[in-house]
């Protein structure tokens, strides 16, 4: 088959039977699989009596984003694979412009669609919006999404565009590339593997895209309430490991000691001690996890913002920041 729709599933069974219907039928040609992470809510019972047309892969434990999805790909025939969570609703026509793009650009490592939310329709997503880059500092940002504020979907971002990363909530990825770069990396479990692999593609001389002309809207917050300990630790700890392995610049590490133990502190003083106490802990999961570091000659992507400290200029702009960006991103292209 061209294209495998893969659905990591654990403990989702209300995401099944609300997501599953639409995507089977706006997936023509594609073959949807679910992976099921040892779920215990019936989700099995549930795609054996209603979805008996999509092929189940039992892992039988949660190994998280990246092991989960790393197990289930493994031999899967198919030229296209897209990761889709399972609380992702897609609509007539969403897949054909993903499949039309990568099948024209052999360059394209990954691409995803332009992610709005479910409940407000108008308003890109928190977790990949337009596509993504990241700061100064390492810490990601979206075309639509800035920190927790997101920006009203007005066709400002409607051409297709290169970015260095898009959300894994729905990204598309050739399956040559998938097997070149050994899939995700296992350490980071889950959060902020999109990102590296989207990274990884791009020092193997590969791009990745959002092409805007396909739509999803998701629900998110499905796995992990955004204030979780865990998974603030994961996005610190993640983040690192992220900077760690594919950015030279030595420097960067060494500032994001300060940053985080600044944020450490004003979690504590803000009478929140178990996030101060996850920055803490991502910090020594980083020291001890952290292997080999990116070498001194890797390329460092365009989608690296060394120009843009977005947390200060997210609270200097306010909603603004959004057109600040918009006009450093035209003068970026402009430039190059």
């Amino acid at each position: 088959m061209k294209t495998a729709v893969v659905i990591l599933n654990w403990n989702t069974r209300d995401y099944l039977s609300r997501f599953l219907p639409g995507v089977l039928e706006f997936s023509p040609g594609a073959g949807v699989v679910v992976a099921d992470s040892g779920s215990t809510d019936g989700s099995l019972q549930l795609l054996r009596s209603d979805f008996p047309q999509v092929k189940v892969i039992p892992l039988g434990a949660n190994y998280g984003f990246t092991g989960g999805y790393d197990r289930a790909l493994k031999g899967l025939e198919a030229d296209y694979y897209l990761l889709l969570n399972s609380d992702v609703e897609v609509c007539k026509g969403w897949l054909e412009p993903l499949e039309s793009w990568m099948d024209a650009h052999p360059e394209c490592a990954v691409c995803g669609p332009k992610l709005l939310k479910y409940d407000r329709r108008d308003e890109f997503e928190y977790a990949g919006a337009a596509g993504g880059w990241v700061d100064r500092y390492g810490f990601p940002f979206c075309r639509g999404r800035v920190l927790s504020r997101t920006e009203t979907d007005r066709g400002q971002y409607d051409a297709p565009a290169d970015v260095l990363w898009v959300s894994g909530a729905a990204m598309m990825i050739r399956r040559s590339v998938w097997e070149e770069l050994g899939g995700l990396d296992d350490r980071f479990f889950a959060h902020m593997e999109e990102i590296d692999f989207c990274w990884r593609a791009f020092r193997r001389g590969y791009s990745v895209s959002v092409v805007p002309a396909s739509r999803v809207y998701h629900l998110g917050g499905g796995t992990l309430p955004r204030q979780s300990a865990f998974k603030l630790e994961l996005n610190y700890r993640n983040n690192l490991l992220l900077l760690h392995a594919n950015l030279p610049l030595r420097r960067i590490i060494a500032a994001r000691y300060l940053l985080d133990i600044a944020a450490a502190v004003v979690y504590f003083i803000t009478l929140r001690p178990a996030l101060a106490a996850a920055v803490f802990r991502a910090h020594r999961q980083y020291r001890r996890m952290k292997g080999e570091a990116a070498p001194k000659d890797a390329p460092v992507p365009s989608g690296y913002r060394r120009g843009i400290m977005i947390v200060p200029l997210a609270l200097l702009k306010g909603r603004k920041v959004f057109e600040y960006l918009k006009r450093y991103e035209d003068s970026h292209r402009r430039s190059r």
